[in-house]
């Protein structure tokens, strides 16, 4: 399984890089926005520039052709975007369009097997379920995944799926039991995925043990 960040601050894509399992970046209007980027496209190649890995941007547009026009101006920014767009009938053409162009795209806002499906038919490279944004209307999230995996191994589509709105490091686990490709998730929960309290009491019981063999050799 991929492991993406979901972010726009680039300390954060700095740390989690630094661990050395992340495979790429999404981010989204609301991520920019939230730390005030100004130069998108500036932003978007910093980004790129820290991560080797597809970096998924996303249009604001949603008319075909200011689609087409914003996601190829977004996709020469660098080798490694992906371009995210809206699963939204305007956004499906769009996407179809990208596909015969050779750009990688992330068709993000799933919430159905049956809207998977449509993307995965118009080429999309990544498709983004939503899994928290369903749990929080109390709908099941990983139930879309399991979904859109068996459609998606009936008929051999090659658009990966990246579990999405990933709210804690169970979203994650079931997420990978089921066979998504991709994780995309905010530093916080990368960072619960370290945490077990049987390794910290562990790591502190050896420590100790050290420390009184260390004070029996004087």
């Amino acid at each position: 399984m991929k492991f993406f960040i979901d972010t726009a601050d680039l300390d954060e894509i700095m740390e989690a890089n630094d661990l050395g399992v992340l495979d790429g970046v999404t981010t989204n209007p609301s991520l920019c926005a939230k730390i005030g980027v100004s130069d998108f496209e500036g932003h978007i190649a910093k980004i790129c520039g820290i991560v080797e890995g597809d970096v998924s941007a996303e249009v604001i547009s949603t008319e075909y052709d200011e689609i087409i026009e914003e996601g190829r101006n977004i996709a020469s920014i660098a080798d490694n975007v992906v371009v995210k767009v809206p699963l939204i009938k305007d956004g499906i053409k769009a996407i179809k369009t990208f596909s015969e162009e050779g750009i990688k795209t992330n068709c993000t806002l799933c919430f159905s097997a049956s809207q998977a499906l449509i993307a995965a038919k118009a080429g999309a490279t990544y498709i983004s379920p939503f899994i928290g944004r369903l749990d929080d209307i109390s709908s099941e999230g990983m139930d879309l995944i399991a979904d859109i995996r068996l459609v998606y191994d009936n008929y051999g589509f090659d658009t990966e799926i990246l579990a999405a709105s990933i709210r804690h490091p169970m979203h994650l686990l079931e997420s990978a039991r089921l066979g998504a490709d991709v994780a995309t998730m905010p530093l916080k929960v990368i960072d619960q995925l370290l945490k077990h309290p049987l390794t910290d009491i562990g790591l502190e019981k050896f420590l100790a043990d050290w420390d009184e063999l260390q004070k029996s050799l004087k």
